[in-house]
């Protein structure tokens, strides 16, 4: 190994003279033996000064990298001949870097920044973050759409319904997403190596112990409670954990299936999320209007004869509308998903719609679909501000701001789709996540859609 302000002899013959090289490293640690034949570019030099003030220059730069990975000595070069005119000359000699020393500053720099990384951030990043948001915006939003005024949905007891089934709704959030990579994690190492587990950020016992607590607790919590447990709450919980499990764990494994793994999606994001949170937040809407302390006497009051949920869902028209739209939002943003995983999906013999059908033909019917749904729900929100106009104020300009949101909507997913080439998993991707923002966008004006 030659260290820094060391040199060894190399001779050289050009133009019939000797030449001996005391070749000084411009970068520490360098084996000059693994570097195969140096070539050498040499320009004469009247004195041993301009070698020194070359060095000095290369001590100012050490550390910087050449653009083509490669690295530059500078050394004087003495001749064997007295006749030389030229007492010294100064050659710069450019080593090509093709070894594994960058690499391996790159490895242990990716290394330190693993281990300097706290473990609620490799958590955070384990629940999968656009899902948790999407989550957490669901339950306010079905609250306020609920309630029978703004005022019922801004009480105490609204509040505390919010929040008590916020908890094990994000906890059950990180069951389904924890499994999903733990059952994927072979895949995924093709298709989204920077995932924790995939990266190995977090172990695989770790992502267990985890997922298998985020289960427990949130079932546990979603039901212990005597008056703010809810069938609601319930039935969005343990269905979500039925389902999600099945989509996910052999050997059922349903997302090999195209069609049912479109119904687990459709099932969850559409009847079990919405209709579920919504007849919860009815519970708490009934009970902030008639200031009734438990939960079950106002089941039982509205609903003597069946289950809360199915009536919500077969009867109430802002029930069942909602489920569908994200039902229909959720299939979309799925199978979406799959686009830019084709190769590890194929490869796993995961066989998903993209796999089946090709990536250019599911990324342009479901662009294409969804842009029809979001303007065709805008024109119908504009229909139904004309025919409220002169009745409720109101509800006129709740409807207007709906259709206006999903028209645009409409027309950014054109103007994002247009571009990206399906073959390109960046680029799915980037369009993927703004689907999501569009997904968050339509809770946030849920409120209004009444």
């Amino acid at each position: 190994m030659v260290s820094y302000g060391m040199a060894f002899q190399q001779s050289i013959r050009t133009s019939s003279r000797s030449y001996h090289l005391p070749i000084y490293q411009g970068n520490k640690g360098m084996d000059i033996s693994r570097r195969g034949r140096i070539l050498l570019s040499v320009s004469s030099s009247s004195s041993i000064q301009q070698f020194h003030q070359n060095k000095k220059k290369m001590n100012h730069n050490n550390n910087r990298k050449s653009p083509f990975s490669t690295r530059t000595y500078y050394f004087p070069l003495y001749s064997s001949d007295p006749s030389s005119s030229s007492s010294a000359i100064t050659p710069a000699v450019t080593v090509p870097t093709n070894d594994n020393n960058d690499d391996s500053d790159t490895k242990t720099t990716s290394n330190s920044n693993q281990k300097n990384e706290s473990i609620l951030s490799v958590l955070w990043r384990f629940s999968r973050p656009h899902t948790i948001i999407g989550s957490a915006l669901a339950i306010p939003a079905l609250h306020f759409l609920a309630a029978p005024s703004y005022m019922a949905a801004l009480s105490t007891k609204s509040f505390v319904s919010m929040g008590y089934a916020m908890i094990p709704a994000l906890l059950m959030n990180l069951y389904i997403t924890g499994l999903n990579q733990i059952t994927d994690v072979d895949i995924d190492k093709i298709n989204k190596p920077d995932l924790p587990l995939a990266a190995g950020h977090l172990t695989m016992r770790n992502a267990i112990v985890t997922t298998v607590l985020s289960l427990i607790l949130s079932l546990v919590l979603g039901m212990s409670h005597p008056t703010l447990s809810t069938e609601g709450l319930n039935v969005a919980l343990i269905m979500s954990a039925v389902l999600g499990t099945c989509y996910s764990l052999p050997p059922i494994r349903l997302k090999r299936f195209p069609f049912w793994a479109a119904f687990c999606i459709v099932a969850v994001r559409g009847a079990v999320i919405n209709a579920g949170f919504f007849a919860h937040a009815k519970v708490a809407a009934a009970a902030a209007a008639f200031s009734v302390p438990s939960t079950s006497a106002v089941f039982s009051s509205s609903f003597p004869s069946s289950s809360m949920v199915w009536q919500c869902l077969t009867t109430n028209p802002a029930c069942y509308l909602s489920s569908l739209y994200f039902a229909l939002f959720g299939v979309v943003i799925a199978l979406m998903k799959d686009v830019p995983d084709v190769k590890g999906d194929h490869l796993s013999n995961v066989r998903t719609l993209s796999v089946r059908l090709g990536p250019q033909r599911v990324y342009r019917w479901m662009h294409r679909f969804l842009t029809a749904m979001l303007e065709g729900v805008g024109l119908a929100f504009f229909r139904g501000a004309v025919i409220a106009v002169g009745s409720n104020p109101g509800l006129v300009c709740g409807r207007t701001a709906v259709g206006l949101c999903s028209i645009l909507a409409g027309v950014s997913v054109q103007r994002k789709a247009t571009p990206v080439d399906p073959e390109n998993p960046k680029q799915v991707y980037d369009f993927y996540m703004h689907l999501w923002k569009l997904f968050y966008l339509s809770y946030l004006v849920l409120p209004l859609a009444r």
